[in-house]
């Protein structure tokens, strides 16, 4: 749902930004993301990968012990990864078996629903919003009802929708406000950058204001559904945009490097709505249907809250960027879920990094 801006609310403009505050931004890798003590993020995943699906299901950082736990079905994989330096951890299904839960659930193609594996419950955990009918949850039911304990589907509250805005306040042409995710810059030394996928549909022309008087640039790519990510060029030389990400508290966050998030993780979302909020990565490789076609693949779920007007912006853990903010459901009142794309992915796509 993308939330337009009222032409009144244009001329009063509505939440001016000035241009050096477009500073929700990013910059070139040269530290890390927080890491598990025994073992690295990357560790774990080559494990996992290396081991296979049918032996594994995911992992997750356990916070309290300060260390990764590996999710296994056979004692072989047990050994291997104790020798990895990693916490094994005995579970029933396997990721080839939630995988088929997985694509069950999307086979009943529910609007306003929302799955992920849970590697800390082993379990294909499926969210219905409030939009879900009786029947429709029925059916939803019906439709995983032979994976029996591998498959949780609860109710949560509010209804999942796109969040349009984010770090610091953007303004499209078509209407909206969105959000810098992070700035960036390719090979030739050309500055961007990154926001949702679902506020560059249509690629608008971006501003700092609700009135339109400076121009910012013209989005360049946008990938969404499937993906929810976009990039827009910068063509005002007068529009600044360091590496940074707006705290909303007369500072920022210099951003040096982009990480793949993990499960455990402790992060915090950028978004000009509600500021600054953090919380932890719940889930990866989440999958949300928005309703009307709009599915989107691989992100990342969080017990961030987020609400219309944060979409597009940044998710990080210290001076690494994670994630671009998409939807979710709830509000910073109440808390909710919200999802993110992986900011690797989209800088993988344009072929940009951070600064």
């Amino acid at each position: 749902m993308k939330v337009k801006i009222p032409r009144i609310a244009r001329r009063s403009g509505l939440i001016a930004v000035a241009s050096g505050l477009l500073a929700a931004a990013l910059t070139t890798p040269a530290a890390q993301a927080a890491s598990p003590a025994k073992v690295s993020p990357e560790t774990a995943a080559k494990l996992t990968h290396t081991l296979g699906t049918a032996s594994t299901a995911g992992w997750y950082y356990d916070a309290k012990a300060k260390t990764a736990v590996v999710n296994v079905t056979t004692q072989k994989a047990a050994q291997a990864v104790r020798k990895a330096g990693a916490v094994p951890e005995l579970v029933t299904y396997s990721s080839a078996q939630l995988a088929k839960a997985s694509d069950a659930t999307k086979a009943a193609d529910i609007p306003g629903t929302a799955w992920a594996v849970d590697p800390k419950s082993d379990t294909l955990v499926v969210s219905a919003d409030s939009s879900v009918s009786r029947a429709e949850l029925a059916k939803l039911k019906s439709a995983t009802a032979a994976y029996g304990d591998a498959v949780t589907v609860k109710r949560v509250s509010g209804t999942f929708k796109k969040l349009l805005n984010g770090g610091t306040a953007i303004y499209a042409d078509a209407g909206w406000r969105c959000s810098v995710g992070f700035n960036v810059r390719n090979s030739s030394g050309t500055y961007y950058f990154l926001t949702a996928g679902h506020c560059t549909d249509g690629f608008p022309n971006w501003y700092t204001s609700s009135s339109f008087s400076t121009y910012i640039g013209p989005t360049v790519g946008s990938s969404f559904p499937t993906n929810d990510y976009g990039i827009v060029r910068y063509d005002n030389a007068n529009v600044t945009h360091p590496g940074t990400v707006n705290l909303y508290n007369g500072s920022s966050q210099d951003i040096t490097t982009a990480a793949n998030a993990y499960v455990g993780e402790s992060v915090k979302r950028s978004g000009s709505t509600t500021g600054v909020h953090g919380g932890t990565v719940q889930a990866l490789n989440a999958t949300v249907n928005y309703g009307n076609g709009e599915i989107v693949y691989g992100l990342i779920q969080t017990n961030v809250c987020a609400e219309p007007g944060d979409s597009g912006g940044s998710l990080f853990d210290g001076t690494a960027a994670i994630g671009l903010t998409s939807g979710g459901s709830g509000n910073c009142s109440s808390g909710g879920t919200t999802f993110f794309q992986p900011v690797t992915e989209a800088l993988s796509a344009y072929g940009v990094s951070v600064y």
